[in-house]
């Protein structure tokens, strides 16, 4: 691994993560190249990032739960090609029962060079401190439609209320929403711009 790079669960106490990507709980529906472990990797300074979301979320009587950081550039090719793949259905009803699959980098859910192969951008949640239970943000991870988007009409009050609080959290932590999805985030001071990198999350 990259020596600017580290497992985050290592570096913030108290962090809670569920790669998907590794596993077969994903849109394309299987374990995706370069997702050799469950781990959850990033620059030191997305760790660093990460501890004081964790401190801001603990104010409000919320923890992290993390979905995915970086991501190399052979998950990247993987996700292009599924895309470009006939439809199964397998993954449809669940993560873009609304577009076809062929639309997907096209209206923005998938990039051809992802920020998050540059190791400052996370998907993330909260999870309740009290009950240890996943906040109800009015839509799962990696649905592609227009109701994940930040400010989506549709979702109740109270669902609108806890993407507010995860976006307040992480905007106080030095990180920038992406529109498109409620659950991304990118380091505003990211240390590797323009740089994307591809070795394996083991």
């Amino acid at each position: 691994m990259n020596r600017d790079f580290v497992y985050i669960d290592e570096c913030v106490s108290g962090i809670r993560w569920d790669a998907k990507y590794a596993t077969w709980d994903n849109f394309i529906g299987c374990p995706v190249d370069g997702y050799d472990v469950n781990r959850i990797v990033g620059t030191r300074q997305l760790a660093e990032g990460l501890r004081r979301a964790q401190r801001v979320a603990g104010e409000l009587g919320f923890g992290l739960l993390l979905w995915d950081g970086y991501r190399p550039q052979i998950a990247v090719d993987c996700f292009l090609r599924w895309a470009s793949s006939p439809e199964d259905g397998l993954t449809k009803d669940k993560h873009y029962p609304n577009i076809e699959k062929a639309e997907i980098v096209e209206q923005g859910y998938v990039a051809r060079r992802s920020g998050h192969s540059r190791g400052g951008t996370i998907d993330l949640t909260l999870f309740s401190l009290e009950t240890g239970m996943l906040v109800d943000m009015g839509g799962r991870f990696d649905y592609m439609d227009v109701s994940s988007h930040h400010g989506a009409a549709g979702i109740t009050a109270a669902e609108s209320r806890n993407r507010d609080d995860l976006r307040l959290i992480m905007e106080r932590s030095g990180f920038l929403p992406y529109e498109l999805e409620w659950w991304h985030y990118t380091l505003l001071d990211e240390p590797y711009p323009d740089t994307y990198f591809d070795f394996r999350i083991a």
